[in-house]
């Protein structure tokens, strides 16, 4: 008995996997690498990390165990014996009711996703199953599973051995037929911050996803960490954070920005890792000090003040989940208080603003920024951090504000620079980086190109429920610095 290689082929059920095992033999017996991640995952296996091992005798043939979907994903093998398997989509989706038959012995094993139903019938005496699981086994779990009638008519598994003459526990005896079977929901994606400018966004982006806003889930809180059941959850997207600049240089602001900046991430990393979802984050250009430009992802964090530097610190903790994406953003402009709207005030009252001019960057659209996020979560992307703003010419704050003039049909010459230091000296200010633009050439290889600044600057005019008021002649929106989610 033997196989050269490894291979894995794709079945009639989305993500069901058929693994084919090189099995060495000689007059002693024989050996085979049931699972070695290193290939198997080269092969296109899901790194799908088992965290428990199960092993099933069956000392008849025909011993049949009935057709249960479970919530996680299961590897299934044989170590002595064959078995007739079959397997059943009772998934939520277009494939549910999809079934895939298969003889499987030593030398072929089964890699199946979650609430994909899984039976088999002993071919041989004294067969021995085996199956890795990424979660360990619960009463609350089993809360979750979905069942089938092993001899449902709609079905139809061709048993080899008739179901009257096999053997079946009672409680398989009496499962539902498929018409009766209630399919298994995906895992939701949960996004922290729903209340701000960019969860606000990533609902028009994320329709089925859960929004989360600080009423729902206070990241100061230990309780909101533990009355979740994470097994529900496929990835966490946290788009909360303290964000006021010049708040966090005091005392209660500096220890508020390091709380939800860094501790929380720090817990949130800590359950994506030992719940296998993927984190994504939501960073700042503030990790940098803008002494050079752009900034790759590669560049070590340099911040200047407490927003920057707990950033900076949330960045570090992320990275340590397995599975996640830090997507570092700028100047962000969305549903809520916030540059673009404020200028269209001014603008509306005719107004002469001094705005800074030697400070250099991107602006990002909040609409924009949810449709990279849902890219590199839809599109498999390498997990990693990513620069991600609108494309397009570097420019200052003070030429955003006289395109905005223009765009409104105000004269743009009434825009006056100013420099950064000018602007400090007649209030307060935490320091900011001069040069924010934030390279993009790694998210657009992974085949996201955002849309150019100016051209969505010019959409948000027009769409925007605000601007379009205020270039009218209403009352002008309050001022609210530093970077908003």
């Amino acid at each position: 008995m033997s196989a050269s290689l490894h291979s894995i082929e794709q079945t009639s059920i989305p993500g069901l996997l058929v693994v084919s095992l090189p099995v060495h033999g000689d007059n002693r017996g024989w050996f085979k690498e049931n699972w070695q991640r290193e290939k198997l995952v080269s092969l296109g296996l899901p790194d799908f990390g088992p965290v428990q091992n199960n092993i099933s005798f069956n000392a008849r043939v025909g011993t049949t165990r009935g057709i249960h979907a479970e919530p996680w994903d299961k590897y299934v093998s044989v170590a002595a014996g064959r078995i007739f398997g079959a397997w059943v989509d009772l998934r939520d989706g277009p494939s549910f009711g999809e079934r895939f038959c298969l003889e499987l012995g030593p030398d072929r094993a089964v890699f199946v996703p979650r609430g994909v139903g899984n039976g088999f019938q002993t071919l041989e005496p004294d067969m021995v199953y085996s199956y890795l699981v990424n979660d360990h086994w619960n009463d609350r779990a089993q809360e979750d599973y979905v069942y089938l009638n092993a001899g449902d008519e709609s079905a139809a598994i061709p048993w080899p051995i008739p179901l009257a003459e096999a053997e079946l526990s009672e409680k398989d005896l009496h499962h539902p037929p498929l018409r009766s079977v209630v399919p298994m929901k995906p895992q939701r994606i949960l996004v922290l911050g729903a209340d701000g400018q960019v969860g606000r966004a990533l609902r028009q982006a994320l329709p089925d996803a859960e929004f989360a806003a600080r009423n729902d889930f206070d990241l100061t809180r230990e309780e909101s960490y533990r009355s979740r059941d994470w097994s529900a959850y496929r990835a966490i997207i946290n788009a909360a954070a303290y964000t006021d600049v010049e708040g966090a240089e005091s005392n209660e602001g500096r220890r508020l920005a390091w709380q939800l900046n860094a501790t929380a991430v720090s817990r949130l990393a800590t359950i994506a890792a030992k719940h296998r979802l993927t984190l994504v984050h939501l960073s700042s250009d503030y990790v940098f000090d803008g002494s050079q430009e752009p900034h790759p992802e590669t560049e070590p964090p340099s911040p200047l003040g407490v927003y920057g530097q707990s950033k900076a610190a949330g960045d570090a903790a992320a990275a340590t989940a397995p599975r996640h994406y830090i997507v570092r953003t700028s100047w962000v402009v969305g549903d809520g208080k916030n540059f673009v709207r404020t200028m269209a005030g001014l603008a509306a009252r005719d107004a002469s603003p001094s705005v800074v001019a030697d400070q250099y960057g991107r602006v990002t659209f909040t609409r924009d920024l949810a449709a990279g996020i849902r890219h590199l979560l839809q599109s498999g992307a390498p997990f990693g951090p990513y620069n991600l703003t609108n494309s397009g010419p570097v420019t200052s704050w003070a030429e955003i504000a006289a395109e905005i003039y223009r765009l409104l049909g105000r004269d743009p010459q009434q825009v006056v620079p100013v420099s950064t230091a000018d602007y400090r000296a007649s209030r307060p200010a935490a320091p900011r980086p001069e040069r924010s633009t934030l390279e993009l050439a790694k998210i657009e290889a992974t085949g996201f190109r955002p849309p150019e600044a100016f051209a969505a600057l010019r959409d948000y005019l027009s769409t925007d429920p605000v601007c379009g008021p205020l270039a009218a002649g209403s009352p002008p929106l309050t001022v609210s610095g530093g970077p908003t989610q």
